[in-house]
């Protein structure tokens, strides 16, 4: 066995925060590190050196928390199932890692139980929730070779083991299709719109849900957003004809800041939302109080596992529901339903207002885009006449 190999077959798996190695482990000693004592780093093992890149991010959670997820899951594979610090990692390792990722063996050590996902200081939880799909492993790639790079740069590792991976051409960025046709889409508002409402209880997740659901449509918003920001984001302003008109600020993807137009359904669903929770019709400028709420008193911010439940649980209902049609196109329609997120509704805002023709340079800006070309993506309509042309005037006339 080399000797940088060691058995930890049944260590303990944990979070990086909490997570305890040998000194045989720690990466102080490890192949690849650099031995010319200019390391820019305080750290003097992997995890306080991972922790220091990781120090960067702090700012912007989404990303901290994606990043953090691949270094980890990086960390807790080289030492417990390859027995070997992260700095000493060879470009072999990283092929073999990548297979790991496809299909994380043993499933009881590595991915969460019954495809729940559990708090992080919980005894249940794991690195993984199921294998990667080959565009979630082509992300992880991308996030620990920033990592690699920036340690040998700051002077801690020798090398990049994974600058030897085979650079792909670039190839046409794929159109969007995680996006709900109209036909589903008003399928989830008709399942939305037969919750119970008897109870207070009841009432108040009626409208929770119908107001969740209007800013993830109606405003194109990511999930992390929906639970980062306030209701002091709402403002009005009147326009050159002198008509006030109500905005959203959101502070997004980056700690980019955008304004999204609040419309008039938008503006109703909020007021109604807010009647329900015993506030005044529309928000105070500066107001702390979170864009969703918790069912209850608490005005504090709601997890984006809960709040990504709470649209996962919609979309299961109204699958359900079209099953009970007991034809096929309906279980079609099911099947599609089923397998969608919240950010297929950011997905479907994107095609329908592109879709029915509104400027893409204003769909850009709604959903905070850099380019245009990204907004494009979501244009199906020309693909639409297209094939009525292409029907119309390219026979072959047997």
């Amino acid at each position: 066995m080399n000797q940088d190999k060691h058995d930890l077959t049944g260590y303990p798996i944990a979070p990086i925060e909490s997570f305890q190695l040998p000194a045989s482990l720690d990466g102080h000693n490890g192949t690849n590190r650099a031995r010319d004592n200019h390391s820019q780093l305080t750290a003097d093992n992997d995890i306080d050196a991972i922790k220091a890149w990781l120090a960067r991010f702090v700012d912007t959670k989404t990303t901290f928390d994606n990043y953090r997820k691949e270094a980890e899951r990086l960390l807790l594979w080289s030492t417990i199932q390859m027995g070997k610090p992260i700095s000493s990692l060879t470009h072999e390792d990283f092929l073999v890692f990548k297979r790991f990722l496809a299909d994380p063996q043993p499933v009881q050590q590595w991915v969460m139980r019954d495809g729940r996902k559990f708090a992080r200081n919980h005894s249940d939880w794991r690195p993984f929730a199921g294998p990667l799909s080959p565009a979630s492993q082509r992300q992880a790639s991308v996030i620990l070779n920033t990592l690699f790079s920036w340690l040998v740069n700051a002077g801690y590792l020798a090398g990049n083991p994974l600058a030897l991976s085979r650079q792909r051409t670039k190839t046409s960025t794929k159109r969007i299709t995680r996006y709900l046709e109209e036909d589903i889409w008003n399928e989830v508002k008709i399942t939305i719109d037969l919750m119970p409402k008897e109870t207070e209880r009841e009432k108040e997740r009626y409208y929770r849900t119908r107001w969740l659901f209007s800013l993830l449509y109606l405003c194109g918003l990511r999930i992390s957003e929906v639970v980062t920001n306030t209701m002091g984001g709402f403002f009005a302003r009147k326009d050159k004809d002198g008509e006030s008109r109500w905005w959203l600020e959101i502070t997004g993807k980056g700690d980019k800041t955008r304004i999204v137009p609040a419309t008039n359904e938008l503006m109703v669903e909020l007021a109604r939302y807010r009647r329900e929770k015993a506030l005044s019709p529309y928000p105070l400028s500066g107001e702390a109080i979170p864009l969703l709420l918790p069912i209850g008193t608490q005005k504090r911010h709601m997890t984006r596992g809960a709040v990504h439940a709470l649209v996962k649980q919609v979309f299961g209902n109204t699958s359900q529901r079209l099953r009970l049609r007991a034809d096929e196109f309906s279980d079609v329609l099911a099947d599609q339903v089923e397998k969608a997120s919240a950010h297929w509704l950011r997905h479907t805002a994107g095609s329908h207002m592109a879709n029915q023709d509104v400027d893409l340079r204003h769909v850009r800006d709604n959903l905070g885009h850099e380019s245009i070309s990204t907004t494009s993506l979501y244009l199906h309509s020309t693909d639409d006449k297209r094939h009525r042309e292409t029907e119309e005037k390219h026979k072959i006339n047997w």
